[in-house]
């Protein structure tokens, strides 16, 4: 499956973190990967966290590690799913850090589907 390409709507370095995502959710089998870029250009990725005493979305688990590694900006997101729209507690977490960060929802092969800004 070819990687998403800034012809497919999105910037490289979007790409990348639909890229990112899609290798989050495929090592791990989860339903969901998601990527976030800080305001200095590291990425933080995760997959969905489903344990008896823990849920989180992919985007969450990424907002998380994020802003425990003391991230306080984003740049962007991206969710790989099977879903048709990004779920709106990741959602709310991306903009909690920057309201204008752009969210992308890409299917599995990688190809876009979305971008909430």
């Amino acid at each position: 499956m070819p990687a998403p390409t800034p012809e497919a709507g999105l910037s490289a370095e979007d790409a990348k973190l639909v890229t990112l995502a899609r290798s989050a959710r495929g090592r791990t089998g989860a339903p969901e990967g998601a990527a976030v870029r800080d305001g200095d250009g590291r990425t933080y990725l995760a997959a969905t966290v489903s344990l008896p005493s823990l849920s989180l979305s992919a985007l969450q688990a990424a907002v998380a590690a994020a802003v425990s590694s003391g991230v306080g900006r984003l740049e962007a997101a991206a969710v790989v799913s099977e879903a048709a729209t990004v779920e709106e507690a990741g959602l709310a977490a991306v903009h909690d850090l920057s309201p204008s960060a752009p969210v992308h929802l890409a299917g599995p092969d990688g190809s876009l589907r979305t971008t909430v800004d």
